[in-house]
């Protein structure tokens, strides 16, 4: 009798632990499944990203050297990013704004420090839709834009629809915008178009190649 109680103690036990395992990893999780529906596990085989950000800036990126270009109507910068200095810093500080908007789903999983909010449904900003909503907030300190916060609002396959951004985590947006005209590049879906609501702002991302190893 007390050997079947220590065996019964031992399966409730194992049983405990493995719920709050995969509690954890649900907990977890979703960063990684947003990123996942937009491609991320075609990432590693990436060696080069050409991009246009709101027709002004294009770049081209090569992700496992860290070797960036900015092309622009007045200069040509080449840098890496693992030797910025004063000449390529600012030029740096463009190219992470631009990969944010490229990349977003990505970045969920890429950036340190982050706080991640647990999941919600709420009426989206934009389209007035019922959508998934978590809430990305970066630390007060490091990195180019401490602080900030961005609402996402993704639909049921995990694919981003709208986000705001937070300045300094305001309680009030400061932008307010869709995510919109996906396409595919070599398996990575990117939207193409970031729209506000009253329909007179497009913020572009164009002339994307993608390619792999």
């Amino acid at each position: 009798m007390k050997k079947l109680l220590v065996a019964v103690c031992l399966i409730a036990f194992s049983l405990s632990c493995k719920q709050k395992e995969e509690k954890a990893i649900k907990e977890i999780s979703i960063a990684q499944k947003i990123a996942n529906a937009h491609g991320f596990d075609n990432w590693n085989a990436v060696s080069e990203i050409q991009f246009t950000f709101f027709n002004k800036r294009s770049w081209v990126w090569k992700p496992k050297t860290n070797a960036v270009t900015l092309i622009t109507d007045k200069d040509t910068i080449n840098y890496n990013r693992t030797a910025l200095d004063s000449t390529s810093i600012k030029a740096d500080r463009a190219f992470i704004n631009d990969k944010f908007w490229l990349l977003i789903p990505f970045q969920l999983v890429w950036d340190q420090g982050t706080t991640l909010s647990k999941p919600t449904t709420e009426e989206s900003p934009i389209h007035k839709k019922q959508l998934n909503k978590i809430t990305v907030t970066y630390p007060d300190t490091g990195g180019y834009t401490p602080g900030d916060a961005y609402d996402i609002y993704y639909d049921n396959d995990f694919i981003i629809k709208e986000w705001a951004f937070r300045k300094g985590n305001a309680t009030t947006a400061g932008l307010i915008n869709t995510f919109e005209s996906y396409q595919d590049f070599n398996g990575i879906k990117i939207a193409l178009d970031h729209k506000k609501a009253d329909g007179d702002w497009n913020l572009t991302l164009t002339d994307i190649k993608i390619k792999k190893d």
